[in-house]
């Protein structure tokens, strides 16, 4: 069964009293004594449900985006309008369920309450204080509270009885499956120039210009920004800034653990639910009927899944000893970890390491001398922005300054030189002409500002200055055709039973490919050319560098039986039943919502959304 998905009271009341301090709901922080924000039926809509809701949808979309979102942005995509239609939907459905009669006793409320872990105390046991006074806290009664799980268990209720009955689809599952499942076996076969039975011969003067003047792409120059440009970064006053011996030595000393390395294992560990798994499991290994990376699999895990990488005696804890006593590829367990009972493989010894100061010493002094001139150019740059402020070219910058001038074609290709920023590179090509410099901070600590003195238009060039271009672009166009031509005659002559090493081909065969399938050096789309095939059927099929030759040689039906397929069934089964049950929710949803008095205070909404801001 599907459900809604919903925020708990119980997170409710965590959220708030998470954000209480900064939006200050429930302690004074929103005047005028307004509780609620709209009306659904008979049920308020309340501001601590639409303003934790919000809270709780801006941090997942933080999560999914992987950095800080304002409520500004927020409201640009729409979010605070989302939020409010879904506590609104929310409400309505609780207006529903008490229209329908659907309610719970005070037990299954007193139930839901007490095993709350947010009202219990150290021992686990209900603490009536803790109740109270986290209520109190957010603004909430013991009735408010109570009420809002009685409408949320009510409004569960109703959910399942809406979608209780959403059958499992298996024809739809069947089908599917046995779509994905069918495989197909196939011979190949490449062709490249090497393969055609004579050279192709060389351009006339009319095939190169009708070459030319068909691809005017491939001889084209690109757009080019004539920048001129003042730069300073760390790297070009290392040589002028003075690190004493102290300060290496200290650095050094900082990082002794990177310099000083101890004796090292490559370790995977396998974890097992109890003693007696990882006992069994280490039987079967040492009887031979099992290797460690067959046990790997067998509990549906990668390799990568189990690789702990290079580990020190003490990331090991009570197992470190017995592991690093092993010789490389042994199998040491069980052993107790904090995640349960495991068996380690030792791979490799990785012996300890040690690089001295005078070695380590030359680097960390560059380490040095880079961050200090870094700290000169940022304490500079003040002064350079005055200067620019005050009407200063770039050609002024570089005889007042340390900034040194230059000039770049730049194009959108560039990657060298100053063009190895990418704040260059963007600055570059948004640059106007005539516009004033700008100072610009660049990520190892530099700056620049630049000048867009010109752009020089794309232009396709005289045939006669890509004569030697055009003529190895025309000859390798004509070989991938000619071998494309040879290939289709192959195809065409080709028999079922024809042993393709007779005709001068290499054949590889390759057996029960799935449409998901991959083959080396073969082009997109080719799986799907195959499963277009008949069996017996040869194409000729053309690559980046030629053709192939592939003959379809059996077409294999899905095995619904085989546990991979079975599984895959199921996983269908389950993920087409919980679509549906969605989508009828939601119909039945909408439907209660358009027939349900819902009346909204855009003022109060307003009001939580200036707190947010």
């Amino acid at each position: 069964m599907a459900e809604k998905k919903r925020t708990p009271i119980a997170v409710w009341i965590i959220m708030i009293l998470i954000v209480g301090g900064l939006l200050g709901f429930g302690t004074g922080g929103f005047t005028g004594g307004v509780q609620r924000i709209g009306m659904a039926g008979s049920k308020e809509i309340t501001v601590a449900a639409y303003q934790s809701a919000l809270n709780d949808q801006l941090r997942s979309f933080e999560a999914q985006v992987g950095s800080r979102v304002t409520f500004q942005q927020a409201q640009e995509i729409g979010l605070d309008r989302a939020v409010l239609g879904q506590v609104v939907t929310q409400r309505t459905l609780d207006n529903e369920a008490a229209n329908l009669g659907v309610s719970v006793g005070d037990a299954r409320v007193r139930d839901e309450v007490l095993r709350n872990p947010a009202f219990q105390s150290l021992s686990g046991s209900f603490d009536r204080e803790a109740y109270a006074n986290g209520l109190r806290n957010v603004g909430l009664t013991e009735s408010d509270y109570e009420d809002g799980i009685r409408d949320e268990i009510a409004r569960t209720l109703v959910q399942g009885a809406v979608v209780g009955g959403i059958p499992a689809a298996p024809v739809y599952a069947d089908t599917v499956a046995s779509y994905l499942g069918e495989t197909r076996d196939i011979v190949t076969a490449t062709l490249t120039a090497e393969d055609l039975t004579a050279p192709v011969p060389g351009a006339t003067e009319a095939d190169l210009q009708a070459f030319y003047d068909a691809n005017p792409d491939m001889f084209t120059t690109p757009e080019v920004r004539n920048i001129t440009y003042a730069m300073l970064t760390p790297a070009m006053l290392a040589d002028k800034v003075t690190i004493d011996d102290a300060q290496v030595q200290a650095l050094y000393d900082q990082r002794i653990d990177t310099f000083r390395q101890p004796e090292r294992r490559l370790v995977e560990r396998l974890v097992f639910a109890t003693p007696d798994d990882a006992a069994a499991a280490k039987a079967r290994l040492d009887a031979g009927d099992v290797s460690f990376d067959d046990l790997v699999a067998e509990r549906g895990l990668a390799l990568s899944d189990v690789d702990m990488g290079d580990v020190a005696i003490g990331d090991l804890g009570a197992a470190g000893e017995a592991i690093f006593a092993a010789a490389a590829g042994d199998v040491v367990g069980p052993q107790d970890t904090d995640l349960g009972p495991a068996l380690f493989r030792m791979n490799a010894v990785l012996a300890a390491e040690e690089t001295p100061f005078e070695e380590a010493a030359p680097e960390l002094r560059d380490e040095l001398a880079t961050a200090q001139a870094s700290r000169v150019i940022q304490t500079d740059a003040e002064t350079i922005n005055d200067l620019i402020a005050g009407g200063a070219s770039l050609e002024d910058l570089a005889e007042r300054t340390e900034l040194e001038l230059d000039t770049v074609a730049f194009t959108d290709g560039s990657t060298e030189g100053p063009a190895a920023y990418e704040a260059f590179r963007t600055a570059a090509a948004a640059a106007t002409e005539g516009a004033y410099p700008e100072l610009v901070n660049l990520d190892d600590g530099g700056i620049f500002a630049l000048r867009l003195d010109g752009v020089t238009p794309p232009a396709v060039q005289p045939l006669a200055e890509v004569r030697d271009r055009l003529e190895a672009a025309w000859q390798a166009a004509a070989e991938k055709a000619a071998v494309l031509t040879r290939a289709e005659e192959i195809a065409a002559a080709a028999e079922t039973d024809t042993d393709l090493a007779t005709l001068g081909l290499s054949p590889v065969p390759s057996a029960n490919l799935t449409r998901g399938s991959f083959v080396a050096d073969t082009p997109d789309g080719f799986m799907r050319t195959v499963f277009e095939m008949q069996p017996g059927e040869v194409r000729a099929v053309p690559t980046e560098t030629g053709a192939i030759v592939v003959r379809l040689d059996a077409v294999k039906p899905a095995d619904l039986t085989a546990e991979r397929l079975a599984a895959q069934v199921d996983d269908i089964k389950a993920q087409a039943s919980a679509s549906l049950a969605q989508d009828v929710f939601d119909a039945y949803a909408e439907a209660v919502r358009a027939r349900t008095d819902v009346t909204i205070d855009q003022a109060a909404v307003n009001a939580v959304n200036a707190q947010l801001q």
